[in-house]
Parts: C-alpha cells; structure tokens; sequence
C-alpha cells in the first residue's frame, strides 16, 4: 500500500484530495497547521469509508517541524510515496499596500514549504527510484493577478521549483508537477462577496466555478502510474480562465 503525504488537507482541496487517495487505497497522511477540528473530521470520514489516515500538525514553512512531520509520517505508515505540496495562504491587497511581513509570510508559506518538504522527501524517493511529487500553484501563478501581486510571484516560483526539480530527479524515477487551480470553490476564497463570485462564474467559459474534486482528480492523475512520462509541467484546472 503506498503513502501519500498532503499538506494543509485539513479542509478545501487538500480534504478533497485526502479523501480521493484514500479511496484508491493510499495511506493518508492529513497535515494541518491551525485547523485540528476540520483535520480530524477530514481523518474521521476517511476512516469511516475504510481508509487509512492519520493527522500531524506542523507549520512546514519552518524546517524543523517540517522535519518532524515526515519523521512521524514514516514511524507511521513508513516512506512517502506521494508528496501533495498544497498547503498555502493567499491576500488581496495593493501592491503599494503590501509589507516586508505579508510579503515573507506568502513566500514562506507558498515557497519555503514546497521546498521544505521536497528536499524532505526525495532521500526516501531516490533511494526507492520512485516518487511522485505535486506541487499546487494557481493560474496567477501563470498570468499574475492585480492587487494579488505577492501571491501571484509566490506561486510561479513554485511553477519555476517544479520544472527545475523535474528534469533533477528524472534520472530517479521520480516525477515533478504541477496544478495551477482556477476560481475553486474553497474557503480560501470566502472574502469575494456573492457579486464577485457570480462575475468570475460568468467570466469561466465553462459557465460553472469549480469544486476541489476538480483539482482533486488531476492530482490522483498526476500521482499514477498511467502518468510516468509526465514531468515539469504545469495542468491548469480552471475552465478555460486563462
């Protein structure tokens, strides 16, 4: 049975996602930072379907819980097979508004725990000569977004993270994506007022917002075998936004 080891899936695309693997069959290894109600209802449910889960909390923004966090993953279900980088934060604000302290808290939580936790888990993978690695960024990511300017350079540094860490660890048998998500229908986006979600509805050619099932789904894509000669690329899931 492989592991499967999500960040920030305590709620959102992240408890989507856990659910989905669990279901494939995956131990699932839940992360949380502040959120321990929805992650252990996340764990609950997984449970209940007959999986197998355990959740962990740790700020993998900072290396040594980071470190921590695999340590127990392994005592637990042994090595990670899959690493699911989704744990991140957004903020819209004017570029002229943003501070050294906004500034350092999207890096380091979009940026430092994607390569955190990479670096964490490809001594186990290498050594395998297996991985499958799945960093999510955004579609600003790719386009940039105004008055989101920090966030939009924080997640095409984790586009730019992924490409280079792909053709690395090639030679390992380890591959390296990316999904750039759209307009999800997520808590992260509960500060847009019903207008605002109703403009982006509109503004979607396929008429519809997504769900973190969406996203869910080209990430179990990404982690299967069927996808092997897939590496350094970036899949965009938003409905033909951008």
């Amino acid at each position: 049975m492989k592991n499967v080891l999500i960040t920030g899936s305590a709620r959102g695309i992240g408890a989507q996602t856990a659910k989905l693997f669990a279901a494939e069959g995956y131990n699932v290894i839940v992360n949380y930072n502040t959120s321990e109600n929805e992650a252990a209802e996340t764990c609950r449910k997984i449970r209940l379907g007959g999986g197998n889960s355990v959740i962990i909390r740790a700020d993998v923004s900072k290396r040594s819980e980071a470190k921590r966090l695999f340590a127990e993953a392994k005592k637990e279900f042994g090595p990670v097979d899959v690493l699911v980088n989704n744990a991140g934060v957004a903020q819209i604000k004017l570029f002229t508004d943003i501070t050294d302290e906004d500034y350092d808290r999207m890096f380091d939580c979009n940026v430092r725990s994607v390569f955190n936790c990479c670096q964490l888990a490809l001594p186990d993978m290498i050594h395998k000569k297996h991985g499958r690695i799945i960093n999510i960024s955004s579609m600003w990511g790719v386009t940039g977004a105004s008055c989101e300017v920090h966030y939009s350079a924080s997640k095409a540094a984790v586009i730019g993270l992924t490409k280079a860490l792909a053709r690395e660890v090639a030679p390992s048998g380890i591959t390296v994506n990316a999904v750039a998500p759209g307009v999800i229908d997520t808590p992260m986006n509960n500060g847009f007022d019903k207008e605002t979600m109703e403009a982006l509805r509109e503004e979607t050619p396929v008429g519809r917002i997504g769900t973190p099932e969406d996203v869910a789904r080209a990430i179990l894509f990404l982690a299967d075998e069927k996808s092997s000669f897939i590496t350094g690329q970036t899949l965009g899931v938003d409905g033909a936004f951008i």
